[in-house]
């Protein structure tokens, strides 16, 4: 096991941070996404729940820049009652030095419990993790290329109210810059635990990752042939550095073999959902008739992305 997944349990199995979902067991997932079901009410404002976590002290601290992620994790702090600190690397000690365990520390000395962190290094959160007090938790919110585990909650929260609970007879298509997505590799650890019927990976064989991550899935270059049937499409953003790095020729060219148009779309079953983690390239990714079409399940994952994590901080904090 790697060090996020055996840091992030209590010695009784139980969540002590979320790092990963990796080696997370079906029963918590399954506890998580039903949590973050009852909860929905309240995550979108229609319902209190300022009790839970009143008089605990909760901190983004983000070394990375994030819209939706750390403004999906503070409505959901707030709306368990939190008392919430944003910590923006840019403008804190670290410009002086400090590190990363050092702001870590000096915030729990001020009574911080709970920590939602993104950082752009592999494994950086994992090591916060394992310089912890007692009591207080981590959030991974996005580690390099390595895990973004409320981000596959969401996505699989998503999935269950589009599909249903049954995971088993669904056909999924990931498709796009797998090679360096830690949402793919989020949503292909939960896909697996939840036993998905069959999970697809489709894209540039530059941008494709080694058999460690695809792993029992079909793979395939040919976005066409890889939609035949799917219930559900997993688009990934393309980062625009690819284009730097020569993995990508043009963003035109990407969209000629791998955006999603309503005529590709049509290759899919009839009701299947199209998904993305956003931010959306429209014209790239998929057109806009796509993103804003009636399969398109992109603004039902930004609301789940509030419930999911109101009921991980409740798990981990409550």
């Amino acid at each position: 096991m790697t060090t996020a997944q055996t840091a992030q349990f209590h010695p009784d199995g139980r969540l002590r941070h979320l790092l990963t979902l990796e080696g997370v067991p079906r029963q918590t997932l399954l506890h998580l996404l039903d949590r973050a079901g009852q909860i929905r009410d309240a995550a979108v404002g229609r319902v209190s729940r300022r009790e839970v976590l009143a008089g605990t002290a909760v901190c983004t601290l983000f070394f990375e820049p994030s819209t939706r992620t750390r403004s999906s994790f503070q409505l959901a702090a707030m709306r368990l009652g939190a008392d919430v600190l944003n910590f923006d690397a840019s403008t804190s000690s670290t410009r002086k030095g400090e590190t990363a365990r050092d702001t870590l520390k000096n915030l729990e000395a001020m009574g911080v419990r709970g920590f939602i962190v993104r950082h752009p290094d592999d494994g950086a959160v994992a090591a916060l993790a394992a310089e912890a007090g007692e009591g207080t938790a981590l959030v991974n919110a996005g580690d390099g290329r390595n895990a973004h585990p409320t981000q596959g909650l969401l996505d699989m929260l998503t999935l269950r109210q589009a599909k249903g609970a049954d995971f088993s007879k669904l056909k999924v298509l990931i498709v796009g810059d797998v090679k360096h997505s830690r949402v793919a590799r989020s949503d292909l650890h939960a896909l697996r635990t939840l036993g998905a019927g069959e999970i697809r990976v489709c894209g540039p064989a530059e941008l494709l990752p080694g058999d460690e991550v695809t792993a029992g899935c079909i793979v395939g270059h040919d976005l066409d042939a890889m939609l035949e049937g799917v219930d559900a499409v997993m688009m990934l953003r393309l980062q625009r550095e690819r284009m730097e790095e020569g993995l990508v020729p043009s963003l035109e060219a990407y969209h000629a073999r791998y955006g999603l148009t309503t005529q590709r779309l049509r290759r899919a079953a009839p009701d299947a959902a199209v998904l993305h983690p956003g931010t959306i390239n429209r014209g790239v990714e998929m057109t806009d008739e796509v993103a804003d079409g009636p399969q398109s399940w992109v603004l039902r994952q930004v609301a789940n992305g509030v419930a999911v994590r109101m009921a991980v901080l409740e798990h981990l904090l409550g």
